[in-house]
């Protein structure tokens, strides 16, 4: 058993696997497009052969008499002539069915039948002159529209799969024209191909056969190259790599050094000797590491208060607008943090509300939210509703974002005057509303996709209001999981009741005694994640 386990994880044994697998793929590929191809290819060629029998079983057939055969039921010795020679065309042609049809072209639901001829083997039994039928499905029906009214003169329905017990088969339709060149009738022909499952069975068959003796030769030479190009020169790079680490020192010579013909190969085994000399010589100079470790930190802290002039801090933020009272605070868990808020007038009557948590923590995530703030706060005084801001922020992300980072966004436009709010969410926490004179409660929004997680992705906009009186508290996740020593969470009913404790507080006092909550909450336990809040009141 351990030797069947230290196999299953050795570069070679995967290094096989892969490639018997990309071999099995391919494989199925060809024979999947070998068998659609080969099936098209048998039904392109039946029904040749089955639109030749009906052009010639159209000329047994005078389209203007057919009224009348229909007002006679067939008492004419023309229609009885014609129905002979077009039964023994159908014996003799070896098809199942060759049959005439008036159809009913009001709304192409169902047809008589005129002529109908049944092959002696087929076990069918021929339809009655004037016998009326329903259309078989849509299919047929927009056939015959596309026959009477589109100047379609032949059209091919073929079955090979889901056939109910039948044999696979191929029915052609071509117009019956009269005199005035008006189609009066469709005449159609069935055609059985029995052959078809054998045929395609067959070639499966030897696909697969194929397939099968490829592997076999495959991993055969795969297993002597790969051994001799690929697998002993890693086990030498590997065992090097041993040495060094359990001795820390460098060999007597290069130790890898010509290791392979293959370049990357060697080119690895080139680096990991200068990876050696390099790390020697980084415990060489630890002193220099360490002053610039110190140097990294002035700079994280420059960082960070840079950062902090990112976001509008000066409050109130809006001393000359006596309808709406707003604060906001960001805490990052580290020197620098990934969220972000805003909040900005766009013209005199409209604020936009942002709030903002980008994946990953740090300078990457510091830098993903300052070029995420600015995208939004841009697109948002351009104009445009919510939805339309995020998605040209969304598109804008993901043409430079190879880090593959994101940003979940919760963006409104308050129009000041009136109350109504029109947001979007990409995948942000829930606001939370209070009506005027009431509780906060969670607005339990529809969630879109994460800003930068796919390119063209679209949102949902929704509108609410915000009643005179009435707040709105917006955050990041950093608030309902901030965890305890014990490792429980914040959570959702404790933010709402610590918002509920003072319900009518303003914007700050809100922030502040959620700030309380959270640390009575928390302890001693480290800051996990950045806590973002947002609070606006109208008056």
């Amino acid at each position: 058993m351990k030797r069947l386990q230290t196999m299953s994880t050795s570069l070679k044994f995967h290094l096989i696997c892969g490639m018997v697998l990309l071999l099995v793929l391919l494989s199925c590929i060809q024979g999947a497009i070998g068998y659609h191809q080969f099936t098209r290819s048998f039904v392109a060629e039946y029904n040749e052969s089955a639109f030749r029998t009906a052009n010639t079983a159209a000329t047994l057939v005078n389209a203007d008499r057919i009224e009348e055969f229909l007002a006679s039921g067939g008492d004419r010795a023309e229609y009885r002539a014609a129905l002979q020679r077009m039964d023994a065309l159908c014996q003799k042609q070896n098809v199942t069915l060759i049959y005439v049809i008036a159809v009913d072209t009001s709304d192409y639901g169902s047809f008589v039948s005129v002529f109908n001829t049944v092959n002696e083997n087929s076990g069918y039994t021929p339809w009655e002159i004037g016998y009326r039928r329903e259309t078989t499905n849509e299919e047929y029906r927009n056939t015959y529209r596309d026959i009477y009214e589109n100047g379609l003169t032949r059209a091919a329905i073929a079955r090979t799969d889901a056939l109910d017990g039948r044999e696979p088969h191929t029915t052609v339709l071509i117009p019956l024209t009269g005199i005035d060149g008006t189609v009066k009738g469709i005449l159609c022909v069935e055609r059985p191909m029995e052959e078809l499952n054998a045929s395609r069975w067959g070639y499966l068959k030897s696909i697969t056969a194929a397939a099968i003796l490829l592997l076999i030769l495959a991993s055969m030479a795969g297993v002597l190259y790969l051994n001799r190009q690929f697998v002993l020169p890693l086990e030498q790079i590997s065992q090097e790599a041993q040495r060094f680490a359990a001795e820390n020192s460098s060999a007597e010579q290069a130790a890898l050094q010509g290791i392979s013909n293959i370049r990357e190969i060697a080119e690895l085994g080139s680096a990991i000797d200068k990876m050696e000399r390099d790390t020697l010589g980084y415990i060489d100079h630890l002193t220099t590491i360490t002053a610039e470790k110190e140097r990294i930190g002035t700079e994280l802290a420059l960082a960070t208060r840079i950062q902090a002039d990112m976001l509008p801090r000066l409050f109130p933020a809006f001393p000359e607008r006596p309808e709406f009272d707003v604060f906001a605070s960001m805490t990052p868990a580290k020197e620098v943090g990934g969220d972000f808020y805003d909040f900005f007038l766009i013209d005199d009557d409209h604020l936009g509300l942002v709030v903002a948590d980008v994946s990953g923590k740090g300078v990457p995530a510091a830098l993903f939210m300052m070029m995420s703030k600015i995208l939004v706060s841009n697109y948002a005084m351009m104009g445009g509703s919510p939805k339309e801001v995020l998605e040209r922020v969304n598109n804008s992300v993901c043409k430079n974002n190879n880090s593959e980072m994101f940003v979940s966004v919760w963006f409104g436009i308050l129009t000041i005057s009136t109350g109504r709010i029109v947001a979007a969410n990409a995948g942000h926490e829930y606001p939370v509303l209070q009506k005027a004179g009431g509780q906060f409660e969670l607005l339990k929004d529809r969630h879109g996709l994460v800003v930068g997680g796919v390119e063209g992705a679209r949102y949902t906009e929704y509108e609410f209001t915000l009643e005179k009186d009435g707040a709105l508290f917006l955050y990041t996740d950093g608030l309902p999981e901030a965890t305890n020593t014990q490792g429980k969470m914040f959570g959702m009913d404790r933010m709402l009741k610590a918002l509920n404790r003072e319900p009518n507080a303003l914007p700050q006092r809100m922030l502040e005694n959620m700030q309380a909550a959270v640390g009575d909450f928390v302890g001693d336990a480290p800051q996990f994640d950045d806590l973002t809040m947002l609070a606006i009141r109208l008056s």
